[in-house]
């Protein structure tokens, strides 16, 4: 194209020379999402009144009768090189005092402004990390078609099919779903389209948004985790439900593997905690049916139980076998209930033959009878927390945190050593047997032995398919207020902790 004076105007200004005196405001229409568009009313001394619209490319050309086939030219190159491209055209509207509601034809394109955002370079390893981590990465975006395509390829992101807006509004809710499955890019859709699009997946699938302008502010709302950024509009922000001071996608991955790890280490916690308990509890109820004297005085349990849960204050430093990291777990009642039954009477079959090896073979006396079960049950309850820490063959296969590895064997050494301290009077111990402490290794080895084998019936038992989500039509529903739509999700949130 020739210069027009336009360009000039905007080539001035850029060099700090444009003088905009003899322009004056009458009427602004403020960006559209159907047409794309925003408009003002200009007058100047120099040409009048004129309506100058601006947006999507395709909506202004469309304005315009006529266009040079260069510009078009121009505006496909523009596409190609990724760059984000604004037309501009003007209509002159001599008697006008207000910008009409809808702009017809009649306009004479002025020319392009393209702006190249290039993504940042660390952007594509942080997508590989993601897409590792199982975390499936989908960009919606108001852009143009051709231009979100040559980012995603630039980040290495197939986008297969690419939806776009005029697609998705043709579509139902099931439809949609299918189809967003077989893409990565979702172009030139509105702001109440990408919101439609998290609430379709949301039924699916935990989904997150990461927004950071005023368009972005319905999905994130209606996201299971609304994210934005320090630098982002206030009513992102303010929509969010985290805000990152980092921009950056890799804050994103780190955020899920730590999590995870928390995760995974809780469950650690509490499958250690629910079988032990279950099996020390089973094992004093039945003990208390044939003995003549209690296995363990109240004082003794307490101080065993506070021994055992400072082995366990190391727990959330513990490593995470990468496995563990691929992909998500889910909270699963079911699954702790089947591990507490499986691993509980265990537990109590290795403690009645630590009573019958003190009963029979040894003829130990009450003190030294509870200060063996002291011994004994310390020991497996908490040396079994680097068998059900991994589904590998622990110490060998994976390494427990140094920092776990120290807690748990210092208390088990504490344990070990109470019985002769000056401290056992006072606890009611008496010094156990050197026979006692051999036979106590190879009961702990044997029982660790058998938490294998149980460990391998365990997950076997667990490995079932998840059920996939189906997509056969269902009959229509009646619409939802928002406050129904918020508790119906807090329901559906907390029905996941119900036992079932």
């Amino acid at each position: 194209m020739g210069q027009d004076p336009l360009d000039q105007a905007l080539a001035e200004a850029t060099l700090g020379h444009t003088d905009l005196s003899g322009h004056a405001r009458l009427d602004l229409r403020p960006f559209d999402h159907d047409s794309r568009t925003s408009a003002v009313l200009i007058q100047s001394d120099q040409d009048g009144r004129q309506e100058v619209v601006k947006g999507a490319p395709e909506s202004v050309l469309a304005l315009c009768p006529t266009v040079d086939p260069a510009d078009s030219q121009a505006v496909e190159r523009l596409f190609d090189q990724g760059a984000r491209v604004v037309a501009v055209a003007i209509k002159a509207l001599p008697t006008a005092t207000k910008l009409p509601s809808t702009d017809g034809p009649g306009f004479t394109l002025a020319g392009y402004l393209s702006f190249s955002d290039e993504p940042k370079q660390d952007a594509k390893q942080s997508i590989d990390r993601l897409n590792a981590l199982n975390v499936a990465v989908k960009v919606a975006t108001g852009d143009n078609q051709r231009v979100a395509e040559k980012v995603c390829r630039d980040l290495g992101l197939d986008p297969g099919e690419t939806l776009t807006g005029e697609a998705v509004a043709t579509l139902s809710d099931i439809d949609l779903y299918e189809a967003v499955q077989r893409t990565s890019l979702l172009a030139r859709v509105s702001p109440d389209q990408k919101a439609r699009i998290i609430r379709v997946l949301r039924q699916h699938h935990s989904v997150a948004f990461l927004g950071d302008g005023v368009n972005d502010a319905p999905a994130l709302h209606a996201a299971d985790v609304g994210i934005s950024v320090h630098s982002a509009v206030d009513v992102a922000k303010d929509a969010a439900d985290v805000v990152l001071l980092d921009k950056d996608l890799g804050v994103i991955a780190e955020a899920v593997v730590d999590g995870r790890k928390v995760f995974t280490n809780t469950i650690k916690y509490v499958q250690m905690g629910t079988s032990s308990n279950f099996g020390n509890m089973f094992s004093a109820a039945l003990a208390s049916v044939f003995l003549p004297f209690l296995p363990m005085t109240p004082s003794q349990i307490l101080l065993n139980n506070l021994l055992y849960d400072t082995s366990q204050l190391a727990i959330p430093t513990d490593s995470v076998d990468d496995e563990q990291l691929r992909k998500p777990s889910h909270w699963d009642i079911g699954s702790i209930r089947r591990f507490m039954l499986i691993f509980g009477p265990i537990s109590s079959l290795f403690d009645f033959l630590t009573f019958a090896l003190m009963l029979w073979l040894l003829r130990a006396p009450i003190p030294e009878f509870q200060a063996g079960w002291f011994v004994e049950s310390l020991a497996t309850q908490t040396l079994i927390v680097f068998a059900i820490r991994t589904r590998r063959v622990p110490f060998w296969k994976s390494r427990s945190g140094s920092l776990l590895r120290a807690t748990v064997l210092g208390i088990v050494a504490v344990g070990v050593i109470l019985p002769y301290s000056p401290l056992a009077p006072l606890i009611g111990f008496r010094p156990l047997p050197v026979t006692f402490l051999l036979a106590l290794v190879g009961v702990v080895l044997v029982y660790l032995a058998v938490i294998e084998v149980a460990k391998l019936a365990y997950y076997r038992i667990g490995q079932h398919p998840a059920p996939v989500p189906s997509l056969a039509p269902t009959a229509p529903k009646a619409r939802l207020s928002s406050e129904e739509r918020r508790h119906r999700h807090a329901r559906r949130t907390a029905s996941r902790f119900r036992a079932t």
